[in-house]
């Protein structure tokens, strides 16, 4: 049975940066991941980089070290990422008082400035001035998702990581301690087993016997082909409606539903929004919806056109551009931070994911982490650690 210091589960943004920066600690990483092509939150990403938003000294803290591992991992990698910084403009609809809005965004490092519609028309000039009362803005980060991953994975391999593609099955467990993982044609055993398996990682600790406070929405985008048309902004609403949504499905009365398949904890709201890549491709989405199944079913025709009726408003020219539906998991946490450390009640197992602003929290959060696992006392992992839950919300 192949033996490794460390087994990464998923190769998503957060097993992909973590299993780069344990490599770096100088210690034999194997990273797994059921598909070349993974239908993940991270493919489906705007991918936009928050660094603006800390709103506490340790998410200040974190979006500023990113920002520093963004402009160090081309050259420790020879990979580009393709970081830009792009204006943000969070759309203010015409029943909304702007001012209200702004108040919202007092506590963040950089609030974001209100601006009229006109001014947001200035600076994207697909913007349908009659749609909005105006728009808040800021400058905000931008990579390209799949890039990023395949800058971690090249410098992960550049270390002499492995990378395999498999079904993590399951964890194996002896007593109380985590020996390896199982996959559907062979077990593999490691020193210490981490799973950042985004939306999947509260499914695969289970199989342990443990519950962990991770959560997740079902996300829906539709993607379209490299467009002639050039959209120079990100952007979103204001208001944002999954923020408040995901405070209310990790209530302690919904805690129990979470263990249940099926279980549709709140109706599917659209956040309208958009975003080109580099390469003329656009997303435009989102619909979330929290429902406790891993695969619902979902109506792509009418998750599609929903989307559609929800940006076309906002952005004229996007009206019958072509595009496909995609749908992923996204995964959460109960409080905003993520879940990084120790699983409770398990020797040698780990958990790496909820993150809420992925993009601008993994580089650094991974970096932490690694240093941490190889000795280093760590304030962050601290503050990030399962166990700051109580301990009824981790017994399955």
């Amino acid at each position: 049975m192949p033996t490794f210091d460390w087994i990464v589960v998923g190769n998503g943004l957060t097993g992909a940066a973590l299993s780069y920066e344990l490599a770096r600690q100088g210690v034999s990483v194997l990273l797994l991941e059921k598909s070349v092509t993974p239908e993940s939150a991270t493919r489906y990403s705007y991918a936009g980089v928050p660094h603006w938003s800390g709103s506490s000294p340790l998410l200040r803290q974190l979006f500023r070290e990113s920002r520093t591992r963004y402009a160090a991992l081309p050259e420790e990698t020879g990979v580009a990422h393709h970081y830009r910084e792009l204006d943000l403009l969070l759309t203010v609809e015409p029943d909304q008082d702007p001012q209200d809005l702004v108040r919202r965004y007092a506590q963040v490092e950089t609030p974001p400035v209100p601006i009229t519609a006109a001014e947001a028309v200035e600076r994207e000039p697909l913007l349908n001035p009659a749609a909005i009362a105006g728009a808040l803005t800021v400058r905000h980060g931008h990579v390209d998702p799949a890039a990023l991953v395949k800058v971690y994975n090249h410098g992960l391999q550049n270390l002499g990581g492995q990378i395999i593609i498999a079904t993590v099955t399951g964890l194996v467990r002896i007593g109380d301690r985590i020996t390896g993982v199982t996959t559907p044609t062979q077990a593999y055993a490691a020193g210490q087993v981490v799973v950042a398996a985004g939306g999947l990682t509260r499914e695969l600790i289970k199989t342990a016997g443990i519950r962990v406070p991770v959560y997740f929405t079902h996300a829906e985008v539709v993607e379209t082909p490299p467009l002639d048309l050039t959209l120079r902004s990100l952007i979103m609403p204001a208001d944002l409606t999954r923020s408040a949504i995901e405070s209310e499905a990790t209530s302690d009365a919904t805690q129990d539903l979470w263990d249940e398949p099926g279980n549709e904890i709140r109706p599917p709201f659209l956040d309208s929004g958009c975003v080109q890549f580099p390469d003329g491709r656009l997303r435009m989405g989102q619909i979330s919806r929290i429902n406790t199944a891993l695969e619902p079913t979902l109506d792509v025709t009418q998750g599609e056109r929903r989307i559609r009726a929800g940006i076309t408003p906002l952005v004229p020219a996007l009206d019958q551009v072509p595009g496909q539906w995609h749908a992923c998991r996204v995964a959460f946490s109960q409080d905003g931070l993520p879940l990084a450390g120790p699983v409770p009640g398990l020797q040698r197992g780990y958990v790496f994911s909820g993150f809420t602003s992925p993009f601008g929290l993994v580089p650094a959060m991974a970096e932490h982490f690694a240093r941490w696992a190889n000795g280093q006392a760590s304030d962050v992992v601290q503050a990030t650690r399962p166990d700051r839950f109580s301990a009824d919300s981790l017994s399955a």
